[in-house]
């Protein structure tokens, strides 16, 4: 196993680089979304007109539970996580994204930084995810 991997079941990133890349005792997951291995995005629908409904919380759930299956494949899990950065398209999103946010970590997990940004790399995103871990090494990382 490398220091750095993508992840089996994973969606494929859309662009060179690995889901997770490991330094020393430290793991760092490259920005999450919620899109799913087939390249559909829970919280994401549209209906036979074409609106698009985007909900900030089901979004969020999935990036924290890909984030955490990436920590897996590393050995680790959320517990590990000491820094958070979050992108939103819209502050607007904040509120929903707290809220699902508290019920995986409180005030004695990881740093946060939260910023809005103009986009994310596909119109249906509302929130990706980057995070560092402190996960020691033991040779148990369980990637691609």
């Amino acid at each position: 196993m490398g220091d750095a991997f993508l992840v089996d079941g994973k969606a494929k990133p859309r662009g060179r680089f690995p889901h997770v890349k490991r330094a020393g005792d430290f793991v760092f997951v490259s920005g999450t979304s919620s899109r799913r291995p087939d390249g559909t995005f829970v919280g994401a629908t549209a209906d036979p007109m074409g609106v698009t409904d985007l909900d900030i919380r089901a979004q969020t759930r999935a990036v924290i539970e890909n984030v955490r299956d990436l920590l897996g494949a590393a050995g680790g899990d959320l517990s590990d996580v000491v820094n958070v950065t979050t992108y939103l398209v819209s502050m607007n999103d904040f509120g929903g994204y707290n809220e699902v946010y508290g019920e995986y970590f409180d005030e004695t997990g990881p740093a946060r930084t939260t910023v809005a940004v103009h986009q994310l790399p596909h119109p249906h995103l509302l929130i990706e995810i980057s995070c560092v871990a402190h996960i020691p090494s033991n040779g148990k990382e369980t990637g691609a």
